[in-house]
């Protein structure tokens, strides 16, 4: 091949092919590598074939890595994880029995076959040559392979290509390049689809490049390339996770696997700063703080009951009330049976009907006018009689002081308890979750959060994590979205720990059904993330100090948390202003009156029949006296003799 010639080719292992003939002819030669030597696993197993004994290996130390072997390495990794899936499925797919005649026609099955290729289909792992998964139809999906070119100098990476993006061409120029102008180039910027940092506008469709996404991060990634001057294309990261490094094969995936392995320049995206991610990749400084939250679904509002305005005060409060009330009237009316200035004559003009034997001075204060002394002087409105002794005196008194903060208390609490439908959440914290097993919980299956609970050596987080690894079926959602509509599709029975920041985003959008819970379980902070030794790391860490300082970031917050909000501020369908009293707040008020009604007309029937009765008797026993005629006697004692409604036995006398 020659100047003005171009070939393509289709060959995953390009740097594989002896092309020392032509590189120098300056054709232009384009072709794949699906190996990435900078892929960890890869370097590990370098390392391990290096070091094999050349008497059994003679070619391990000369002989280069080629793709046909690490995919040769990858069938046998993705045959192994399906029968190990197989096993913990407790799947029997031994043959027992005769083996079965391969040449026979037609053909026999083997009844076990088909568990095989469904748990082929199931792996997804890491391999040399990137990530394995398949399709229903058994065939590679979600994986990068990287596209190079030939130069004079040797072959170089053009670009990478995935089914998602399809082919992204990376610059000409190298970030490491301290001396070279970032303006005339094509920044690329990892992030993630999660609302409301990045999202799909309505009509992206029909609009190309940045244009498609609106979001916090947007506006965010625009403000730093604004003050940093550079040009940038956003890039959804195509496997959907933030970024976690598998334990096995110390493989980074999202994100942060886009950072280290080059794909990408910078992430701005909720990228939380941690100690094992600060290992292999630069943080500027946080542009939003947060911490761990519990989001869970929002409890149906409770009505105040029937008899709700008893809500001000404790019930306790109300028995120590009514035992006051009681002892209150039993001190009263013993205090005016002992003072002799409670007993008073009633001021007339009447002579006494027996001058011998005049009559006792009456005393109000007995026992009912006590206790209805103290209701009406607990219920603020008095009555006709009022204590004459200085020591009646100082029981009413104490008594209208008591009352005085006992209803000013009361009344202050009432509007409160009448007007707000209160809602009972039955977790409050994480010690409830943890003491319980009744609701279930979990995380995201790749995340900062995840590895917050399996790092913490706190016991109550242990005892979590401890729950959350072992649940079945498994608490751990692929991605946000799919945990919050956990949370409302399961009654109540279902918590999802989170960023503090996007619970409460959730929280103000509709359908209004789930809310935080708690104080934050930690504390850190997102921030804007770059290869290791980037120079854009200080003009990145600059910008986000800058916007910092001008409050651009808490205007962004605003506009995205809060003035977009669709469920007010406190959520569901509360409004500003206070909510009128219905029926329902008081109805135990009105039930109490038709009650105290009821009870009145039955006294006074009860009240009338009773006099009527008395009064037949007494008629009856007149009517009977005026036919006796007694004997002329001296002494009169023995009989009866009836004056003004008296009826005098002997020497009592008995009113009528």
């Amino acid at each position: 091949l020659s100047q003005f010639h171009e070939a393509l080719y289709l060959y995953s292992g390009f740097t594989d092919i002896l092309l020392e003939r032509v590189m120098h002819g300056g054709a232009n030669i384009t072709g794949f590598q699906i190996v990435n030597n900078e892929n960890p696993m890869v370097q590990q197993f370098i390392q391990r074939w290096v070091r094999l004994d050349e008497r059994e290996f003679p070619e391990a130390k000369n002989a280069p890595l080629k793709y046909t072997s690490a995919l040769t390495h990858d069938a046998i990794l993705v045959i192994a994880e399906a029968f190990r899936y197989l096993r913990r499925q407790r799947v029997d797919v031994s043959r027992r029995g005769s083996a079965g005649d391969c040449l026979a026609n037609p053909a026999v099955p083997w009844s076990q076959g088909i568990d095989i290729e469904r748990a082929l289909k199931m792996v997804q792992v890491q391999g040399m040559t990137g990530n394995i998964q398949f399709d229903t139809y058994g065939r590679r999906t979600n994986y990068t392979i990287d596209v190079y070119e030939m130069k004079v100098t040797g072959s170089r990476k053009a670009g990478y290509w995935n089914e998602y993006e399809r082919f992204v061409p990376f610059s000409d120029q190298q970030i490491s390049n301290d001396s070279a102008s970032s303006e005339n180039r094509t920044i690329v910027v990892t992030t993630i689809l999660e609302s409301p940092y990045v999202m799909y506008k309505k009509n992206h469709e029909q609009l190309e490049g940045n244009e498609r996404y609106e979001g916090y991060c947007v506006d965010l990634a625009y403000e730093i390339a604004k003050h940093v001057r550079i040009k940038y294309k956003l890039s959804i990261v195509g496997d959907g996770k933030y970024g976690a490094r598998d334990p096995e094969t110390k493989i980074w995936n999202g994100m942060v696997g886009e950072l280290v392995y080059g794909r990408a320049d910078i992430a701005v995206a909720p990228l939380t700063i941690t100690l094992v991610r600060e290992e292999v990749i630069d943080f500027s400084k946080p542009f939003m703080s947060l911490g761990i939250s519990i989001m869970i679904k929002k409890p149906q509002k409770s009505k105040p009951g029937v008899f709700s305005f008893l809500d001000p005060l404790a019930y306790e409060i109300w028995m120590c009330i009514v035992f006051a009330y009681i002892g209150v009237s039993v001190v009263l009316f013993l205090v005016s049976r002992f003072s002799p200035y409670e007993w008073h004559l009633e001021d007339n003009n009447e002579e006494p009907r027996d001058p011998q034997s005049p009559p006792d001075p009456p005393n109000e204060f007995g026992i009912f006018n006590s206790l209805w002394f103290s209701l009406g002087a607990f219920m603020q409105q008095g009555c006709d009689i009022s204590p004459r002794s200085l020591s009646g005196r100082i029981v009413g008194g104490v008594w209208w002081f008591f009352t005085l903060i006992i209803i000013s208390s009361y009344t202050a609490n009432l509007a409160a308890f009448l007007t707000v439908e209160r809602m009972v959440s039955p977790i409050e914290s994480a010690e409830d979750l943890a003491k319980q097993t009744e609701i279930a919980y979990g995380t995201l299956d790749s995340g900062s959060t995840k590895e917050f609970f399996r790092r913490s050596k706190i016991a109550v987080y242990e005892k979590m994590w401890s729950y959350m690894k072992s649940a079945e079926p498994s608490v751990f959602t692929k991605t946000t979205a799919d945990g919050v509509a956990r949370v409302r599709k399961s009654k109540g029975k279902f918590a999802f720990l989170l960023e503090s920041t996007m619970n409460e985003y959730i929280e103000q959008r509709k359908p209004c059904d789930t809310m935080k819970v708690g104080g934050n379980l930690d504390s850190k902070g997102y921030g804007v993330a770059t290869p290791k030794g980037s120079a854009l790391r200080n003009a990145v860490n600059l910008a986000v100090l800058k916007l910092n300082e001008q409050g651009l970031l808490d205007k962004l917050k605003n506009k995205w948390w809060y003035d977009k909000g669709e469920c007010g501020s406190g959520g569901g369908d509360s409004k500003d202003k206070t909510s009128a009293l219905s029926l329902s707040n008081v109805a135990g008020v009105f039930y109490i009156l038709v009650g105290g009604l009821g009870l009145a007309m039955m006294v006074a029937l009860i009240e009338f029949c009773y006099k009527s009765r008395a009064e037949s008797k007494r008629m009856k026993l007149t009517k009977n006296t005026q036919n006796f005629k007694p004997a002329p006697a001296t002494n009169t004692q023995n009989y009866a003799t009836y004056r003004e409604g008296y009826n005098v036995y002997g020497t009592e006398s008995v009113k009528i």
